[in-house]
């Protein structure tokens, strides 16, 4: 894929008006969601819930993209469409998590580092083959006593640079995740403070390897407080220190940014990014790449149950479209009502 068709397909994913649905749990992940709305966490029942959440009728309104899992794209749907070029045929564009999860960093007591570059190169082409046009790499940065340190700011943000470059050689646009935890009782001057570190070394260390500016996504975390921090910053307060912190150390090249919900709620979250496109226009395209806050009011009402798939259905098309809303900063109480 040359530069050109890289640089479209980035544009692609944040068009006005859209957003990516992060789909990409790992296997843990989606057991723990599966639990809570007790059911078992098999190969059929995985299906039938990606199956449904895929399968809403309009989501190409308001979902550019999807990122799957390694067996999502694998899957194929009850019609035996493979789960790809289902989404593709909405006009939606296929993705894939590619890393392999975070690891202690030896001597560094509470830090981790991304592991998965290790035949990287090999599983960027296989994943090519079967229909991803784009990729994700997510990077976790913990805030607490004493850390982030340098050290894993600079293991993290190699890493993603290394991923980021093989993708774009392999030709996969690559989604870049430095993900600031907001566990913990950490001020929102900390969270900017930290986040504003891990996007700096970042940005440098992408540009010494040479990654396309243009032709990649960033997936940052929103500037917020901790979340067992007393005072919790409003929405205002978090849209300004956000996006004073993205103006600080994100390239104008980088055609867009599709934040993580982090485990905010799924309206705080839509709040959260009507607030910041609010104060637009950006150099960027401000958009969103959530699952949680896309999936959960969804996977409540589905319960497992195929009689449950209509309504779900409808609840996270309208999740959707109040994300694709907030996109240009025409969100409201009334439109959230409206369901």
């Amino acid at each position: 894929m040359s530069r050109q068709e890289l640089e479209a397909v980035a544009q692609a994913m944040v068009a006005k008006g859209k957003g990516i649905l992060a789909a990409d749990e790992s296997m843990g992940t989606i057991k723990r969601r599966f639990d809570s709305i007790k059911i078992e966490s098999n190969e059929n029942n995985r299906r039938a819930y990606r199956e449904m959440l895929f399968a809403t009728p309009g989501l190409e309104e308001a979902i550019s993209g999807v990122i799957l899992f390694d067996e999502t794209i694998r899957t194929a749907a009850s019609d035996r469409t493979p789960f790809p070029q289902m989404l593709s045929k909405k006009g939606i564009i296929p993705g894939i998590k590619v890393d392999k999860g975070p690891v202690d960093i030896p001597g560094f007591p509470g830090e981790v580092v991304t592991e998965g570059l290790d035949g990287l190169r090999a599983r960027v082409k296989e994943y090519k083959e079967l229909g991803a046009k784009f990729a994700k790499w997510r990077a976790v940065i913990t805030i607490g006593d004493g850390i982030p340190t340098y050290n894993c700011l600079e293991a993290n943000a190699y890493a993603l640079a290394r991923y980021a470059a093989l993708c774009q050689e392999g030709g996969l646009v690559p989604i870049v995740e430095p993900e600031v935890l907001l566990d913990g009782n950490h001020t929102i001057e900390r969270s900017e403070e930290a986040t504003e570190a891990a996007l700096r070394i970042t940005f440098s260390t992408l540009m010494r390897h040479r990654v396309h500016l243009e032709g990649m996504i960033l997936k940052p975390s929103m500037v917020v407080s901790g979340k067992e921090n007393p005072r919790q910053a409003g929405v205002e307060e978090v849209a300004e220190r956000t996006i004073r912190c993205l103006k600080r150390t994100v390239p104008a090249a980088v055609p867009g940014i599709a934040f993580l919900s982090g485990g905010q709620s799924a309206v705080s979250a839509t709040e959260h990014l009507n607030a910041m496109n609010k104060l637009g226009p950006h150099p960027w395209q401000v958009s969103f790449s959530y699952a949680r806050a896309l999936q959960d009011p969804a996977i409540k009402a589905w319960k497992g149950e195929p009689a449950n798939v209509a309504p779900a259905q409808k609840i996270f098309y309208h999740r959707a479209k109040m994300n694709g809303a907030a996109r240009s900063g025409s969100y409201t109480k009334e439109l959230e009502a409206a369901a």
